[in-house]
């Protein structure tokens, strides 16, 4: 997503003066486009994230409309409280561009798996949160939230090849997307999962079971009303994230689940487990966690199962 979003930005920023980019000495071979035709709005604040949310801030407050750049556990956490004593409490609309959602920056380890950010982040109401399935859908998504008032969050892939064809792009604030249609099993993917619930899906479709596929691609505002409609029609729903599973789209889901007294059973899959020092692929982890395309396949059969014995 992460050269799509760049080329989406230089072209806004052709038409829209206000819009400068500040990275963290991160970027490179992704964010020279933009630095090579705006050197003027361009700035590497270093390996100094909090400095660089207080510069975003100091700009907002100026006029104009910064986004910040960094892999997503050093955008989202490290300068945690600027982002609240800044941009949040003072409704500046900075933008922070938080890349390799999950453990896609797996080898790397723990220090650089997104798990907590949206959990980090979805208390604060006026912080809107985009969370795009894949490249299309991350263009989109910028074109229709580059302007709102207020600050964003944007949890992206770096994967610069991700597409979901069944997406077809579609994008917005406070809706769901449907992927695909089913009466069997409902499953609710956040952001670049919906790859995983399709193949899911795909593995269950060969045993008989017909799911429908929503993705989940915004907080704040969030698709409560969506959500609830959907899972008035399921008695089992499973929600898929590359996150832990407190905090962010199960924790929704439950919610909208409990206050609505919905007569609908979730199943969270997520991250449930501290760092045991492991580390690998990104398949492998996901695998691992059981979040995986195959394990979510296994973990539908054996939760319908129960369900079938448990009536």
């Amino acid at each position: 997503m992460r050269k799509a979003l760049i080329a989406t930005l230089s072209a806004l920023a052709r038409r829209e003066p206000r819009i400068v980019l500040l990275t963290g000495d991160l970027g490179y071979t992704v964010v020279e486009p933009f630095r090579e035709e705006f050197p003027e709005r361009f700035f590497n604040a270093g390996v100094a994230e909090q400095n660089m949310i207080g510069m975003a801030t100091g700009l907002a407050e100026s006029g104009f409309i910064p986004f910040v750049y960094s892999i997503a556990t050093f955008a989202a956490l490290r300068p945690y409280e600027f982002i609240r004593n800044g941009p949040v409490l003072h409704r500046l609309p900075v933008r922070v561009l938080g890349i390799g959602a999950g453990f896609e920056y797996g080898s790397a380890g723990p220090t650089h798996h997104a798990l907590e950010d949206l959990a980090a982040l979805r208390p604060y109401p006026g912080l809107t949160l985009v969370c795009p399935a894949d490249c299309t859908q991350a263009q989109n998504a910028l074109l229709k939230t580059w302007d709102l008032p207020g600050p964003v969050y944007y949890r992206l892939s770096k994967n610069d090849q991700l597409q979901v064809p069944e997406l077809e792009g579609r994008f917005d604030l406070a809706r769901t997307q449907v992927l695909r249609n089913g009466e069997d099993l409902l499953l609710i993917a956040l952001g670049t999962m919906a790859a995983n619930a399709l193949a899911a899906a795909e593995a269950l479709a060969l045993k008989g079971v017909q799911s429908t596929v929503l993705a989940l691609s915004s907080f704040n505002p969030s698709p409560d009303s969506d959500l609830a409609e959907w899972l008035s029609r399921f008695s089992l729903a499973i929600s898929v994230e590359s996150h832990s599973v407190s905090g962010g789209a199960g924790s929704l889901i439950s919610e909208i689940i409990a206050e609505r007294a919905l007569n609908c059973r979730l199943v969270r899959c997520g991250v449930r487990t501290a760092p045991d020092g492991l580390s690998g692929s990104t398949a492998y982890l996901e695998e691992k966690h059981g979040i995986s395309g195959e394990a979510l396949a296994r973990t539908a059969l054996r939760e319908m199962e129960y369900a079938r014995y448990s009536k």
